[in-house]
């Protein structure tokens, strides 16, 4: 790791697809203490992309030149999921610090073996991009549960609902996602075990419908997933997740308690702004997850390169991604096989 980068961290970002370039701009517009000073990507056009529009000099198309670079002091991992942990082993040993898109893996093993990597490099920093965390209002009620506002926390209701897009553009990206527990769902499920205290998943039952992207039947998947997980202690989360929302994005969360209950960002609605007309009352709506979590992307990115200066950050862990593949794989498995599986 180059010894010139004391004041300010050196990034490296792997991966400019459409959230890896939203990673960049982040980078290079908004974060402090960090330059992103070097792209990789096999594909030349989001090559030129990064030199054209950011003015990034040092571009790559093969990873292994990329992570052995000495003068990087880390890396930002936004590559297909299947990469994710191999890339992150090869950050990790390359003595990188290394922030990496959830999920961390498809398979339990997978995780375990980054775990293993990352406790033979305690210095280096492995986070995971479990951005709803670094929102606003889920940090607000997550310091709320905390201070006892709602008593004990017994279950969880949370949804992942994109704005229908009827091309199926999504679905070539389906295949290799791990399906829609793996790629959707796996957010609600760390925002779960993030609100009930990180309890450990005992069982899983998932079931689904095809709405309107027959495609996914080939793959084992669907267009609007539903799951139900118990944990140790006798908490419970209800999870809903779906491609195929008419009137924009929504991510809701609601925390029930012994004493309250907490609702995180029900409705889509893109602000406070009520508009009547000859149509009648309405709000615009959001229109993807990127301008509703816009904040929180900024604010993650500003808590990595914190995190490599020592500082003590509430991200999710190696362990917390590790529960999250664990748990969206048994929902996964039990989608395909119709019966409740053990986590």
């Amino acid at each position: 790791m180059s010894t010139l980068s004391n004041a300010t961290l050196r990034i490296g970002i792997a991966g400019l697809g459409r959230l890896g370039k939203r990673h960049a701009e982040t980078l290079v517009h908004t974060t402090r203490g960090a330059q992103l000073v070097s792209a990789c990507s096999p594909i030349a056009e989001e090559r030129d992309w990064a030199r054209q529009t950011l003015g990034i000099e040092t571009t790559h198309g093969d990873f292994d030149a990329f992570v052995r670079d000495p003068d990087l002091d880390a890396i930002v991992l936004a590559t297909p999921t299947p990469l994710h942990a191999s890339q992150t082993i090869a950050a990790l040993e390359a003595g990188k610090h290394v922030f990496v898109e959830k999920p961390l893996a498809l398979d339990v093993a997978d995780c375990e073996g980054v775990e293993a990597v990352a406790r033979r490099h305690p210095t280096r920093v492995a986070m995971v991009g479990f951005v709803r965390r670094f929102d606003p209002s889920y940090r607000n009620a997550k310091a709320h549960l905390d201070a006892g506002g709602i008593g004990r926390p017994v279950a969880v209701r949370s949804q992942t609902c994109d704005l229908l897009d009827p091309t199926g553009a999504f679905v070539q990206f389906a295949r290799t996602s791990g399906g829609i527990y793996m790629d959707c769902s796996v957010h609600d499920i760390d925002l779960a075990r993030w609100m009930l205290g990180r309890p450990r998943a005992l069982r899983a039952f998932a079931s689904g419908t095809i709405a309107v992207h027959d495609e996914l039947q080939a793959i084992g998947d669907v267009d609007n997933g539903f799951g139900l997980v118990e944990f140790e202690g006798g908490a419970r989360a209800v999870l809903y997740a779906s491609r195929t929302y008419a009137l924009g994005h929504e991510t809701s969360t609601e925390v029930i308690g012994s004493a309250g209950k907490l609702l995180i960002g029900a409705g889509a609605a893109r602000d406070r702004v009520q508009i009547g007309d000859a149509h009648g009352v309405r709000q615009l709506a959001l229109r993807d997850f990127h301008e509703r979590f816009n904040d929180a992307f900024r604010d993650e990115m500003q808590a990595f390169v914190a995190a490599c200066g020592g500082a003590a950050i509430d991200a999710a862990t190696l362990t917390d991604a590790l529960e999250a593949t664990r748990i969206g794989a048994a929902l996964t498995r039990s989608l395909r096989s119709g019966a409740v599986e053990m986590v």
